[in-house]
């Protein structure tokens, strides 16, 4: 009797996307990626014929949010007029780190098919470990940005290099402390870079400022000077 077949530790498949109507209270359109292992809610700021592209994704309890009170939405308006598109994707199942990597990876995947490439992966708390993984594996990853990053699952922060690992953490966060970030950045092998800020809790509303100016500008630097996605690489 043949052995049952068995999926790939890291794989999925996208086969179709809808786009509908934004969600409610949001800004941006919504997305459904229809993969061979469910759908995958999300929401794109779109800029027109934008080369490149974020994907942003939140902590073990999923949905759109992400750190502080809307930063994500504002950093994804704002960098439209940087001609960079964003991707802000809600897990199928949150908390399941396998899966959740399986989601951004197709969530790369979508912004590649639209010609957007190379892609800078954002995730906060649980998100972090999620963007390193998925950053080590995606060829069209350009850049990973940590944001209060838990360690558990990025151990693969070391395999990054060469492209660019920015990691983020409020030195007063209670439910992740900072010695979490300061681990993932010793992990890491340059380039690198660890930004902490005082008197800062995990979902960072206390340097909502600081760091929405660090992020508009290292996110449009890394991809602009990020060369070919290994896929384009001439042979």
């Amino acid at each position: 009797m043949s052995e049952p077949s068995r999926r790939p530790p890291l794989s999925i498949t996208l086969h179709n996307v809808l786009m509908g109507p934004p969600h409610e209270g949001e800004l941006g359109e919504g997305v459904m990626l229809l993969t061979d292992r469910g759908n995958i809610p999300a929401i794109l700021h779109t800029s027109p014929e934008a080369p490149h592209a974020v994907l942003w994704v939140c902590g073990a309890r999923g949905g759109f949010g992400g750190p502080g009170q809307g930063t994500y939405t504002r950093l994804a308006e704002g960098l439209r007029q940087e001609q960079i598109a964003s991707l802000r994707l809600s897990y199928r199942y949150p908390n399941v780190l396998h899966e959740c990597i399986l989601d951004a990876l197709a969530g790369v995947t979508y912004l590649q098919h639209r010609g957007a490439a190379p892609v800078v992966l954002v995730g906060h708390s649980f998100g972090g470990a999620v963007v390193i993984t998925a950053g080590v594996v995606h060829p069209h990853v350009a850049g990973v940005v940590a944001l209060a990053p838990q360690t558990y699952g990025a151990q693969m922060a070391g395999q990054l290099a060469p492209r660019p690992l920015l990691v983020v953490h409020g030195k007063a966060d209670t439910r992740l402390p900072y010695a979490c970030g300061v681990q993932i950045y010793a992990w890491a092998q340059e380039p690198k870079q660890l930004v902490l800020y005082d008197g800062a809790e995990h979902r960072l509303d206390e340097c909502a400022a600081a760091l929405e100016q660090l992020l508009t500008q290292w996110i449009p630097t890394t991809l602009r000077s990020a060369g070919p996605s290994e896929q384009e690489r001439p042979s």
